[in-house]
């Protein structure tokens, strides 16, 4: 039976006002959201943006008044005395004011300084620390911001961090202290008024008990709350001086969207401290001697002169006046927006919570904190930080969630969410687990998930002031449909049982000489040649990016689909020909020689040293072509500034890249006990295939990738069976090397059967298959391949090879049908099992040879004598 999927769902709720059963008959729901969603946010439909911590949608009202400001003043550097800049001055002082105003704080008690974002305020308050002549120590919360913790570093004192809030509780009392020996030290405790990781508010008491702590003992004592998390969905009232932090910072495009500006808002009684920075810049300083003698005098007027280096933001600064206008109108207040989101967060806790799988297994584990409750707002506030296990135990990649939320036209974010000491925290990470992780691979905005039986991140969905009911629902169907096991499975489960050797023949080759860009299928009759880093002319070409030299790919790409490359031997081209629209000036199709020899051929840039180029996260010497027209065909196509480079194999020095391709757990179960390969060590994160380090070109994992048709025949009967109306999956999409076939006669056909093989035995064979005749039969492997692995797909497999359309499918159903141990498969990577110098000199492979599959090289060599 088909199910509703995801964008069945948004379709059918665009233009309804309820998604959350009663939604509408609670108070705190604000149910103009949806109508103001749809005048002011036209970003968002078809969206679910889920991702508000991050950054919030700006309204269009906002970017019109703006615009309209900028059309009708003139404004000048505020740093002179034209009208222009005095205009300047006097718009900026306004908004000034109305920041405080916004934040209930009196003029009299407080300052503002604007700066970047909220990590520019906090690196502006620990410098100015770290320049006094005592140094000072620096204390700070377990849930901090990366940008919190990174102050510890100009600590000279000292520093500390509090593992919890009870030890916060016990130095208040007066009972420990960690806050260091040097006495005459300055002292800043630091913590975010509301972790960004999972949404848990903190004490907003602390910067008076501190303050009281810092007199009690004689101690010039500091507190420092980073608010950035806090302001975009929940007030802050800063109207009693006595009871508020030294320092706050916060990011304004948290709450407004736009713009990109931030704030340091100083209790003036607190602001001598900062007068101990030693830079200074312009617009700060009364006079600055150069010639002779080097001094300077400081402003002393006002905190912003004195630390508002250089000329401020001005449009920045006037944009927040027409965001402060808008914010106001469409949301009423921060209470109000507090008082939607916190009904939002706490229906979408509830119903996360209560999901299981039909053996009863808990979904989702969420990382809240156990002082924290949705149903007050005062400790809690709209993000839900959490991971999702299968029905087995097992955790699910966040890598694959994220995939499947991006076709699903979901937003949010996964990771560390640059909060190191709650990650570890909820997680249970010790710093030696931390460590090994890295050294196993883990990087910031990696792909590794579990480790060591661990996750390395979680997921997070964060609301904010427009989200609506319709969001929690199709969220919440997104998670039911994906990540529910149901006790139902499709057609797509592998082999339980090792199968006898099997049959099949070569339906089609297809090398892909552009990296990411389309494929050209090899003549039927062509006996292509097998090299030890794949087929021959597959991926030795890349377009990199101009500035970053990053290798470009369909996944953010798409219209890479619609460059088609072909090899013309006879006359030693490369031709690259693009199959969408461009104007009738342009070029449709560039060549350049197969031949790679620069010294016969002046093609590439010349430079005094190579000039590295990321492709896969691996840095490589690549051949950039030094052409403007080569690189003005690629960028009129792709709309960035690219061009083409290459990464020929040489026999002297290999490419540099290694295959990373290895066997997973579910294929190494069917093998038998001498065929399976030896277990990762401590120090390793794959299971290693073989001693063979298999080099490879441009490619993302392995040499060759092979599918099988009737494992494609399966994945395209499980979507109709989803979605009747989805298009079935054509095998394009995977971009495999080989596509095999079994003959119609033979049954029956063996989907997936290739996750149980570890060689892959090439036979030319007697008979026509694919156009191709052969009068000798061969009882003898001509060529033979050793499986690598099974390959992980994301969502580029939803790219339409032949209109570089975007669809849910086949990741989709993928996700559904052929996700094990939390990532999702389809394909087997592999490359030539005899490697050494020799190796790929005559191995070759032709559409409609025989190919026998096998779990071992005996069984393959028992069924080649037939």
């Amino acid at each position: 039976m088909a199910t509703m999927t995801i964008s069945k769902q948004r379709h059918m709720l665009d233009g309804s006002d309820s998604g959350l059963g009663h939604a509408r008959d609670i108070s705190h729901y604000d149910k103009a959201i949806d109508t103001i969603r749809e005048e002011e946010y036209p970003m968002l439909k078809g969206t679910t943006y889920l991702d508000h911590a991050g950054t919030t949608p700006y309204a269009k009202s906002l970017v019109q008044s703006f615009s309209r400001d900028m059309m009708t003043d003139l404004l000048g550097n505020p740093h002179s005395a034209s009208s222009s800049s005095q205009t300047s001055t006097r718009r900026i002082e306004n908004v000034r004011l109305r920041v405080l105003q916004f934040f209930k704080a009196d003029p009299d008690d407080y300052e503002v300084i604007f700066v970047a974002n909220a990590t520019a305020g906090i690196k502006l308050v620990s410098e100015a620390f770290r320049a006094d002549k005592d140094g000072f120590w620096y204390g700070y919360h377990k849930d901090a911001h990366t940008s919190l913790v990174g102050a510890r570093e100009l600590s000279s004192s000292g520093h500390h961090c509090f593992e919890s809030d009870a030890e916060i509780e016990n130095w208040l009392s007066g009972k420990g202290c960690p806050d260091g020996r040097a006495e005459n030290s300055l002292r800043l405790f630091a913590y975010p008024a509301q972790s960004n990781m999972n949404g848990r508010r903190l004490p907003l008491s602390w910067p008076s008990r501190v303050r009281a702590l810092g007199a009690a003992k004689q101690r010039r004592l500091y507190t420092l709350i980073d608010a950035a998390a806090l302001v975009s969905t929940s007030p802050l009232d800063l109207s009693n001086p006595s009871l508020a932090p030294d320092f706050t910072v916060l990011s304004f495009y948290k709450i407004f969207g736009f713009p990109d500006l931030g704030a340091l808002i100083v209790r003036k009684e607190a602001g001598h401290v900062l007068e101990c920075r030693q830079y200074f810049g312009g617009g700060t300083v009364e006079l600055v001697a150069c010639l002779q003698e080097q001094w300077h005098i400081k402003k002393q007027t006002t905190l912003a002169e004195q630390f508002e280096d250089g000329t401020l933001p001005v449009h920045s600064i006037i944009a927040l006046d027409s965001a402060l206008n808008v914010h106001t109108r469409l949301f009423k207040s921060m209470e109000h927006v507090s008082s939607h989101t916190a009904y939002l967060a706490k229906q979408l806790y509830k119903k996360l919570s209560r999901l299981r799988h039909f053996n009863g297994r808990q979904v989702c584990t969420i990382y809240k904190a156990a002082s924290a409750s949705y149903d007050k707002s005062e400790t809690q506030g709209p993000i839900l930080a959490f991971n999702l296990r299968n029905s087995q135990g097992e955790w699910i990649s966040n890598a694959e969630v994220e995939k499947l939320a991006n076709i699903q036209n979901i937003q949010l974010r996964t990771g560390g969410l640059c909060n190191p000491g709650g990650i570890a925290g909820c997680l249970d990470l010790a710093p030696w687990e931390m460590m090994r992780n890295f050294s196993a691979g883990q990087r910031c905005g990696g792909d590794n998930f579990t480790m060591g039986g661990k996750p390395a991140g979680v997921i997070r969905v964060s609301l904010g002031a427009m989200s609506n009911a319709r969001d929690i629902q199709l969220f919440l169907s997104f998670i039911e449909e994906f990540f529910v096991d149901r006790q139902s499975n499709l057609s797509s489960e592998i082999p339980r049982q090792l199968p006898a050797p099997s049959d099949f023949y070569v339906e089609s080759l297809t090398v892909y000489p552009v990296k990411s860009c389309g494929g050209w299928s090899i003549p039927s009759g062509t006996a292509w040649s097998i090299k030890p880093e794949g087929l021959a002319w597959d991926r030795e070409w890349c377009l990199v990016h101009q500035g970053t030299r990053d290798s470009l790919s369909q996944k953010r790409y798409p219209e890479m689909a619609l460059i088609k490359p072909s090899i013309d031997f006879s006359r030693g081209l490369l031709r690259v020909r693009y199959q969408g629209r461009l104007p009738a000036s342009a070029p449709h199709e560039i060549s350049v020689p197969l031949s790679a020899d620069p010294t016969v051929l002046d093609l590439y840039e010349r430079r005094p040293s190579p000039a590295l180029s990321t492709v896969c996260g691996d840095s490589i010497s690549a051949n950039t072509y030094a052409s403007k027209n080569i690189a003005s065909f690629f960028t009129n196509i792709l709309g960035t500034p690219c061009t083409l480079a290459r990464l020929p194999p040489s026999p002297s020095s290999g490419s540099g890249r290694h295959s990373k391709a290895h066997l997973q757990p579910h294929q190494i179960s069917h093998l038998p006990s001498g065929e399976k390969p030896a277990q990762p060590t401590p120090t390793t994160t794959t299971t290693a295939v073989s001693n063979l380090e298999r080099p490879i070109l441009l490619s993302n994992e392995s040499p060759i990738l092979t599918i099988t048709r009737s494992s494609l025949d399966a994945l395209n009967t499980d979507i109709a069976r989803r979605n009747p109306t989805a298009k079935i999956a054509h095998h394009s999409v995977f971009r495999a090397n080989i596509v095999l076939a079994q003959d119609s006669a033979a049954a029956p056909q063996q989907p997936y059967v290739e996750d149980t093989w570890r060689y892959m035995h090439i036979f030319p064979q007697q008979g026509t298959h694919g156009g191709r005749t052969t009068t000798t039969t061969t009882t003898t492997a001509t060529t033979t391949l050793e499986m690598l692995g099974s390959c992980r797909r994301c969502q580029m497999v939803c790219v339409d090879q032949t209109t570089a359309e975007k669809n849910e499918e086949p990741f989709a159903t993928l996700a559904k049908t052929r996700r094990i141990r939390g990532k999702v498969w389809f394909g087997v990577h592999g490359g030539l099992a005899r490697q050494g110098r020799d190796a790929g000199g005559s191995e070759t492979i032709m559409v409609g040879d025989r190919v026998v599959g096998s779990g071992s090289a005996v069984a393959a060599e028992e069924a080649s004598g037939e």
